[in-house]
């Protein structure tokens, strides 16, 4: 009577496992990560390479809550694994206001104090301030290297011949002037066709590449300055700011052809199997989202 007791207990547990085992079907993954040939790459495998680096250039989609989550996992996997040698960089502070990130990194400033004067980013408080707080924890120096908007605004209104009248103050805010532009690169000719650049529009679309260029060559000028021989910077940028090795890392080749730079860039796909054709070879590691990924704005 036991025995029999105890083999249908056993049948019972072993029909319930059976019923809740998960199916491989059923998986709903978050993301994935690629390398640029496609092939799948794991996390470890990423972050051990990204260390071996002396920039990471990590393109997000700026509403994409991956992206911001996996940024945080990247920075705290290179703090260990580099301690006291990583710098984290910022797109969306600008120069202007690093004193007061300086001052917010060291605890010098409150959160409604900084919030208030340092321009943030209107997703800043879900997307951004987790990477800050984890500086300040890690004592990891922050950086905000993005030209001021304002500087950016105009160029896009009246041409790079804009910054002409800037004061010798604000000319510490942007990359040494004047500014190469190389209207060959990948992305730039993108935004003529983006923006229709024809003979009618040529003139105000090479104003609009002119302010994306200004920007790209001011975030590599001021990765290059934040970084001492040894550490590790990474950087946190919009995608198309290094999508296909252009942009910034073009500006950093110029300067500095013997750093080691790594890209991240950020995509969605509707199946998370394989990396579409189109995104092989958009960066040296690419996050893989789902289209239907909930937004952070």
């Amino acid at each position: 009577m036991r025995l029999l007791l105890t083999s249908l207990l056993m049948l019972v547990a072993t029909a319930l496992l059976a019923g809740h085992a998960p199916d491989k079907d059923d998986d709903r993954p978050a993301y994935r990560l690629f390398a640029a040939d496609g092939k799948p790459v794991s996390f470890g495998k990423m972050a051990k390479e990204l260390a071996g680096a002396d920039v990471v250039l990590f393109g997000e989609q700026h509403n994409d809550p991956m992206a911001h989550w996996l940024e945080l996992q990247v920075a705290k996997e290179l703090a260990q694994r580099k301690a006291g040698q990583v710098v984290l960089g910022l797109e969306m502070f600008e120069r202007d206001v690093q004193p007061l990130v300086e001052q917010y990194n060291v605890g010098e400033l409150d959160d409604k104090a900084f919030e208030e004067r340092s321009r943030p980013w209107p997703n800043y408080p879900t997307d951004y301030k987790p990477l800050l707080l984890l500086a300040r924890q890690q004592k990891l120096r922050v950086v905000g290297t993005n030209v001021p908007r304002r500087f950016a605004q105009q160029v896009a209104k009246g041409s790079l011949t804009a910054l002409d009248v800037l004061g010798a103050d604000e000319k510490q805010w942007v990359a040494p002037l004047p500014i190469k532009v190389d209207y060959n690169l990948p992305g730039y000719q993108n935004m003529f066709k983006m923006f229709g650049g024809d003979a009618a529009h040529a003139a105000g679309v090479q104003n609009i590449v002119q302010a994306q260029a200004l920007k790209d060559a001011t975030m590599a000028h001021f990765i290059r300055q934040s970084r001492q021989p040894g550490q590790l910077l990474l950087h946190v940028n919009g995608s198309y700011h290094s999508d296909n090795h252009d942009g910034i890392v073009w500006y950093l080749r110029q300067a500095e052809p013997q750093l080691r730079i790594l890209t991240i860039s950020t995509v969605t796909q509707e199946q998370l199997g394989k990396l579409d054709k189109e995104h092989l070879k958009k960066a040296d590691y690419v996050l893989v989202v789902p289209a239907d990924m909930t937004k952070t704005y």
